[in-house]
Order: structure tokens, then C-alpha cells, then sequence
């Protein structure tokens, strides 16, 4: 360490690997806003921040497997970090929600845009609607950082029309409902098919459609918006690629043989 650095502390690290999962990897760069704001809040330079994003991409098992490399100088508490958050999702996902709202000196509630019309008052039962808002915000952010606000399926890059689509389902897979190797950007009509396994993505890529879809009496519609597809390589992440077991698990029990 230089003279005059000052070691960072757990907190600093859960908000930047916090930013990390929101930004896509194009974007972990000293001149992003912001790079610029967390640097600002922690009180550190957004090279300084930057840098550290940059590490965690190193420590990311997706960009590994792709032959990406990041900063390689990373320290024993980042790998920690990084190990503790990715490994345990479910609670440090709103737990870095939480210190971001205290840092920035609000609500949890304001920072992830939940109305409080929409909840109720008090008790228990708001801090579990709350935190389900606040984990759905989260998956839904690093997914559609992940893919770059772009559907895998048709490229489509209206965040509006985009879903933080599950691969193996919400309901069948507690431990990894906020994984992002458990998700896909994808518009509503195709999640829609994915959901009800109409559409699969096979572990090389690959959209493949239904047979059920091939059987129907032939359209316009079904043939441009599904038939065209299949076969055709969906869009890539540039970080957390969907899991194999995930995709196996998709292609074997939810898809429509």
C-alpha cells in the first residue's frame, strides 16, 4: 500500500460489489456517474472505486470461463467479499440494499422507488413484502446490467419491455432466486413461452422451440415470432453467463418435448 492510502473496509467493498452486479461490464470505469457517486458517498476517488470493480470482475467464474481477465493484484479481503456475497445472495443482496440507503441517508423504500401506498404501515409483514421488492429490484438490475438493457431472444433494448426472466423457476429453486446465472433479459412475450416451455436455451445457446409450436395449424404470427427462432444463438451476457445446470434443468423438465 502507497503512504497516505487508507485500507478499505468491509462496507465500502459490500457497496461496490453492489454497484458491480448493477453495472454492465463496459461500464467499470472512473468516468461512469456512477462510479462518480458511490465514490463520492464512501469518500474514495472513482479511480479508486473503478480499480475495485475491476477486481471483482477478475473474481467473476463467468468472465473466467470466457478468458476475461481482470485487475490481478486483488486482496485477500476482496476475494472474501466477493466469496461471502456471491455465495450468499439471498441475504446480502438486501443487506447492501440496506447500507446503501443509510449511506445515501434515506429509505429503502425511496432508494429501490417502492410507493408506500403499495404497503402497508408497519409490522412484519411490510419487512417481508419489503424485502421481496427489494430482492426483485435487485435480480431484475443485475440481470438487465448483464445483458446490457438487451433481450437475448430479439435484441431488443426497451427496458420497459423487459423481463428479469428466471431459468429454473422462482418456485422450484429458493436458493437461487436472486442468482444472476439463474436469469436471462427477455421481452414479455417470450418469457411468456419460456415460462410455459413453449421456448428453451439449450447449454450451447441455442433458442429451440417446441414442437408443440411446429404441430399447430401454421401462422404469420407464430412462424415470425417463434418458428424463425429456433436454432438461432440468443444474445450473450457480458457477465454472469446462465448456468449449465440451470439450462439442463430448463431443456429436461420445463420445456414442452
Amino acid at each position: 500500500m502507497k503512504e497516505g492510502q487508507k485500507l478499505w473496509t468491509r462496507n465500502e467493498l459490500i457497496l461496490t460489489i453492489n454497484l458491480y452486479y448493477k453495472l454492465p461490464f463496459g461500464r467499470l470505469h472512473r468516468l461512469n456517474p456512477e462510479v462518480i457517486h458511490l465514490a463520492n458517498l464512501i469518500g474514495r476517488t472513482p479511480d479508486a472505486v473503478a480499480y475495485k470493480l475491476v477486481n471483482f470482475a477478475s473474481l467473476d467464474p463467468s468472465l473466467k470461463a470466457r478468458g476475461i481477465k481482470g485487475a490481478s493484484n486483488t486482496s485477500k479481503l476482496d476475494v472474501e467479499i466477493w466469496n461471502e456475497f456471491f455465495n450468499n445472495l439471498n441475504v446480502l443482496a438486501f443487506e447492501s440494499e440496506k447500507l446503501l440507503a443509510n449511506t445515501e441517508h434515506i429509505s429503502i423504500e425511496q432508494l429501490n422507488h417502492i410507493p408506500e401506498f403499495q404497503l402497508i404501515k408497519e409490522g412484519k409483514t411490510r419487512e417481508q413484502l419489503v424485502e421481496v421488492r427489494v430482492n426483485q429490484s435487485f435480480f431484475r438490475k443485475s440481470i438487465l446490467a448483464s445483458y446490457n438493457n438487451t433481450c437475448c431472444i430479439t435484441g431488443i433494448q426497451q427496458p420497459e419491455l423487459l423481463i428479469a426472466g428466471h431459468i429454473k423457476p422462482w418456485s422450484v429453486d429458493k436458493e437461487n432466486r436472486l442468482n444472476p446465472q439463474n436469469g436471462i433479459a427477455i421481452n414479455a412475450l417470450h418469457d411468456k413461452a419460456f415460462e410455459n416451455g413453449l421456448l428453451t436455451i439449450t447449454t450451447d445457446f441455442k433458442i429451440k422451440i417446441s414442437p408443440t409450436l411446429f404441430k399447430q395449424k401454421k401462422s404469420k404470427s407464430i412462424e415470425d415470432y417463434f418458428l424463425k427462432l429456433d436454432n438461432q444463438d440468443i444474445i450473450l451476457p457480458t457477465k454472469f453467463l446462465p448456468d449449465m445446470e440451470f439450462l439442463k434443468y430448463h431443456n429436461e423438465v420445463c420445456f414442452k418435448q
